[in-house]
């Protein structure tokens, strides 16, 4: 199956999940970090997610799984020990068009969980489309080792520069249909020349001058 890889912005969106163990607590914790809206819908809860909820990061609901629950949802996640609920849910977001993901359940997932190396505003996801979360965790080891922490504060200056090519004179950024600071061509290249594997070296023997 060909997947297409994104990135989503899921700050404000009203997330569900159903199930609040120890896998469902990993997953409301990562839809927390995101700023998604995120509400419980389980009989039992772990200890965080208690405390979340009383401390009002989300809603939970101390009940069964209803169909109504994912009225209004933009995505769902699902982390029950039944495979009839499991199903259920799945089915029912299918229905109304909610993006769902049945932890551990290829078949019954509009996306994967990719394995992340995270350095600041780098991500870099592995997915193996469910077939090796094994394989998948090893590559991001791998990863981890090539791309270290040194990466979130050059890609901090790298966001801070691209921002001044990206801006006029006054400091303000150009409307989109203005002409550039400066010419396409010439702004490609420059920003090219910071990303290389060269700048990314001065930058290391910056800091550890520092």
């Amino acid at each position: 199956m060909s997947l297409f890889p994104m990135f989503i912005k899921l700050a404000g969106r009203p997330c569900l999940v159903v199930g609040a163990g120890g896998v469902g607590t990993s997953k409301i914790e990562g839809l927390l970090a995101a700023g998604a809206t995120v509400r419980v819908v389980a009989p039992e809860a772990t200890a965080p997610v208690a405390e979340w909820s009383r401390a009002g990061r989300l809603s939970w609901q101390a009940r069964g799984f209803e169909s109504e629950d994912l009225d209004g949802t933009f995505l769902a996640v699902v982390a029950t020990p039944s495979r009839e609920l499991n199903a259920r849910v799945f089915e029912e977001a299918s229905r109304r068009g909610v993006l769902c993901n049945v932890v551990d359940d290829p078949p019954h997932c509009d996306f994967y969980y990719p394995a992340v190396v995270r350095r600041g505003d780098l991500q870099i996801a592995v997915s193996t489309s469910g077939r090796s979360p094994a394989l998948a965790a090893r590559l991001r080891q791998d990863l981890e080792q090539q791309f270290g922490p040194e990466y979130e504060a050059w890609v901090e200056e790298l966001g801070q520069e691209r921002e001044k090519l990206l801006v006029g004179p006054s400091g303000a950024r150009p409307e989109p249909n203005s002409s550039l600071p400066l010419q396409l061509k010439e702004r490609r290249e420059r920003l090219h020349r910071m990303a290389s594997h060269e700048a990314f070296q001065a930058f290391v023997g910056r800091k550890m001058k520092d």
